[in-house]
């Protein structure tokens, strides 16, 4: 799951990330901009499919034990509490959850208990409207994507309205997205726990990789 994430960034991927998508941000730009901004401190707990698969090639764990997801058998829904065991353990640093848009269903309203219990984390939603790690093999396998399919929704105001702090992107945000990736940063540190809700498009970055 490492993949280059560890050793640089290989050239093709560069370019991938330098072309645009159809419809919304590339997400490999996405997760590049994220990785040039990470603190040394930063924890990171990954929590999905298509989107953490992506990110796992690009965002660079900091050191040792600073990386944590449910392993290639693992099962979504570990984000929430995998961020606030890892903020409770390590208060001084800055925990950052990588979500895909399907497992952030399963944990969103740990927004609450952030807010509750005073864990200020950030999370970084992957929001392409689909459960795309599995549609990629099913509309080839099965010519349909159904139950794949999700919407575009306001994951952000949830966050809000259960005590957070809310930012959302899209392509019209592309020149501002340090900008962004600095006000949640900002607003982690005064003790917010922060959803970011990345509206991104496709890319043919991970085809041939295999579900389990």
């Amino acid at each position: 799951m490492w993949g280059w994430g560890w050793w640089g960034v290989s050239p093709p991927n560069r370019e991938k990330a330098a072309t645009p998508t159809p419809q919304h941000l590339n997400p490999l730009d996405l997760l590049h901009r994220l990785d040039s901004l990470l603190p040394p401190e930063s924890l990171l707990v990954a929590d999905g499919g298509d989107f953490v698969g992506t990110a796992a090639y690009i965002v660079r764990p900091r050191r040792p034990l600073s990386w944590l997801d449910p392993g290639a058998f693992g099962t979504l829904g570990v984000g929430g509490g995998f961020a606030l065991g890892a903020k409770l353990c390590r208060p001084d640093a800055e925990v950052w959850v990588l979500y895909g848009d399907g497992s952030l269903g399963y944990s969103l309203m740990e927004f609450d208990t952030f807010v509750r219990h005073k864990t200020p984390v950030i999370a970084l939603v992957g929001n392409d409207a689909c459960w795309s790690q599995i549609a990629r093999e099913q509309v080839a396998l099965l010519g349909s994507n159904v139950a794949c399919g999700l919407e575009y929704l306001d994951y952000h105001l949830v966050a809000e309205a259960l005590g957070g702090k809310g930012f959302v992107v899209g392509r019209p945000d592309r020149e501002r997205l340090e900008a962004v990736f600095r006000a949640a940063q900002d607003a982690c540190r005064q003790g917010h726990p922060v959803l970011l809700n990345a509206l991104i498009g496709r890319t043919d970055f991970r085809d041939g990789s295999i579900s389990v």
